[in-house]
């Protein structure tokens, strides 16, 4: 009897174990818009000293769909400093029955980067689950021992877009008062979450999130979910003791513990460098010959911030190896501008492609993912990338563009943001003449000159061989039908950042017939047909990150046995969004003069002005696909 008591205890156990995790017990309101389900979320900080940490981490997550295996991660970076002390996953099926347990020994212990590094201590666990069906339900647990106290992760109640939360559960724990963290919450008021705050612990709990869905031209993620970001102000780093209050404190820190004293070089090339600005007495001509030198002698591997640390590699042993990571480099550079007393800065950045600011109130670690150099000069800053071995001088592109830094000066940190690139500045400038062909083909030389961002996108074209160039304008080109590129060259004036490219191109039935008639697109060089997706409520404001600059002027040479029957009329239109002109201007009897302007103005607009800009892009897409008739005149 007892052994049948206890048969029964195991099953009913199991039972409201696997009720649990059941895909099935998921609120239907949670289903939607979601390819997966948090079923748990939850992160354990314990703070026991300035320089110990453990935090324990769980995540249930059910899947619904292939598209939600990417919030399936089982994945925790150690160091020397961090020691994962647990780790295990558990695979469930749909109903929560368990169908495979991922014990440590099953986990894959990789170099944290891919190749060679510069650091190998930076390692990776993790595991890769192929799933059999969906959905399917992983949870994921791990515990982890640092003396790393500087980095504490910011906490998303929601992971990404496409994902809801059942429970999402932060609690962070202090011995002491001057352990005690400084929180900062950010777009808490549109979810249901309790904060609980006693002596020496501090804890959130959130319940039912839905799925945020993405909504073209959105504001970045981080800047729009729930999250928490966290902070000691006084923490240890890899060996080093900190108090910050604010970003002077932290730049100071990080100039006297990690970059102080790593900027010697070899008598040798310090002479050598010396020699190349023998004769120059311009700062910036000089740090243009030492950028120069540098991208001829060094090259750049991966190394993020975060995984590496913030403490670059030794000049010295950068210029050995000839090789290094954004910190590496920048910090090598540095030393070589300081060889030829050049004054310059080490710069922290939240790089990418879009723009990210950092938080001028609230001085972390955590912030930023790459480093750059600012040379100040007349009163600005010269901003240059050291991990490109092709951007001209003074020219960071899309990357780090107009955003806020942490600038590392001797006498502590600073917030500055970086060079912009905005509406004009980013400009494509088309010029072409074109011929239609008495066969109804085309042939056509075009002009494209690029600058701002535009050359950032344009540029790399040089350095790339010949079959991909084609497979480039085809793609470019992709609304011309029999596209075929027979010539093309480049120019790249890196003194002004302006690249120029001159191609040749033909296109055969490029004319469509229409009954007698035949159609003449005016515009198949840059047609803009992009119009932004309709939303029946849009949750976001919409932004523009930079604007640019189209113009264009084509002259369209006509056979002599056609004749148009009428042109469009002039047509511009004003909005706060940006300037569309277009006109067609009669040169002869088979001559035509089509001339562009496109201006896109860099803005956050309020969610209730989408339909306005959407508007606004259909009448651009709808000019810019105007045609002409054409008629024969020798039948």
């Amino acid at each position: 009897m007892r052994v049948l008591f206890q048969c029964l205890l195991l099953l009913s156990v199991h039972f409201s174990f696997s009720q649990n995790y059941s895909y099935h017990t998921i609120p239907p309101e949670l289903m939607e818009n979601a390819d997966a389900v948090a079923r748990l979320d939850e992160i354990d900080i314990r703070i026991e000293a300035m320089d110990k940490m453990t935090y324990t981490e769980k995540k249930v997550v059910t899947v619904l769909n292939k598209s939600g295996d990417a919030f399936a991660r089982t994945r925790a970076f150690y160091d020397k400093e961090k020691k994962i002390k647990k780790i295990e996953a558990v695979v469930y099926d749909a109903s929560g029955n368990e169908i495979q347990r991922i014990k440590r020994r099953d986990f894959n212990d990789i170099a944290a980067v891919d190749g060679f590094s510069l650091y190998l201590d930076d390692r990776l666990l993790y595991y890769r689950y192929v799933p059999v069906q969906y959905p399917y339900t992983l949870e994921f647990s791990y515990e982890v021992e640092t003396s790393d106290t500087g980095i504490l992760p910011p906490w998303y109640f929601l992971s990404g877009y496409d994902i809801s939360v059942e429970e999402s559960r932060y609690a962070i724990s202090y011995v002491s008062n001057g352990l005690k963290p400084i929180i900062e919450e950010s777009n808490l008021s549109d979810i249901a979450v309790e904060k609980d705050e006693s002596q020496g612990k501090i804890s959130y709990t959130a319940k039912n999130i839905p799925a945020m869905v993405a909504e073209s031209l959105s504001p970045s993620f981080t800047a729009i979910c729930p999250k928490l970001s966290v902070r000691l102000p006084n923490f240890h780093y890899k060996g080093f003791d900190a108090k910050v209050d604010n970003w002077n404190d932290l730049g100071l820190w990080i100039q006297t513990e990690l970059l102080s004293g790593r900027t010697t070089l070899e008598d040798a090339t310090i002479q050598k460098v010396r020699g190349l600005v023998e004769g120059v007495d311009d700062d910036i001509e000089k740090a243009k010959i030492v950028y120069q030198y540098m991208q001829d002698n060094t090259r750049y591997i991966s190394v993020q911030i975060g995984i590496g640390g913030f403490q670059p590699i030794s000049a010295i042993e950068v210029d050995r190896v000839k090789y290094g990571d954004c910190k590496g480099l920048s910090n090598y550079t540095m030393a070589l501008l300081k060889a030829v007393g050049v004054e310059s800065y080490y710069a922290v950045v939240e790089a990418g492609g879009t723009k990210v600011d950092f938080k001028e109130d609230f001085a972390d670690l955590s912030q930023g993912n790459h480093a750059i150099v600012a040379i100040p000069y007349q009163g600005e800053y010269y901003w240059i990338d050291c991990t490109s071995q092709v951007h001209p001088f003074g020219f960071i592109g899309d990357f780090t563009d107009d955003r806020k830094v942490l600038i590392v000066k001797p006498g502590g940190g600073e917030i500055v943001t970086t060079t912009s690139y905005v509406n004009e500045e980013n400009l494509m400038r088309m010029n072409s003449t074109y011929t239609i062909q008495e066969d109804l083909s085309l042939e056509a030389d075009v002009t494209i000159e690029t600058t701002g961002v535009r050359y950032d996108n344009h540029f790399g074209l040089e350095g790339n061989k010949k079959e991909d160039v084609m497979e480039h304008y085809k793609n470019f080109w992709g609304n011309i039908n029999g596209l075929s590129i027979t010539d093309f060259s480049f120019e790249n004036n890196k003194d002004d950042v302006v690249f120029t490219e001159k191609v040749q191109l033909k296109a055969h039935d490029f004319v469509s017939k229409n009954g007698d008639d035949y159609l003449l697109t005016l515009n198949v060089l840059d047609n803009n047909s992009f119009i932004p997706p309709r939303y029946r409520n849009r949750k976001h404001s919409f932004v523009i990150q930079r604007g640019y600059l189209d113009e264009d002027e084509f002259t369209i040479q006509l056979p002599k046995n056609f004749a148009f029957t009428f042109l469009p009329e002039k047509h511009k239109e004003e909005t706060k969004f940006g300037t569309y002109e277009v006109e067609v201007v009669k040169k002869s009897d088979t001559e035509l003069l089509y001339k562009r302007k496109l201006l896109i103005k860099k803005g956050n607009y309020p969610k209730e002005e989408y339909n306005k800009y959407r508007s606004f892009r259909r009448t651009i897409a709808k000019m810019d696909n105007q045609k002409i008739v054409l008629k024969r005149q020798d039948l």
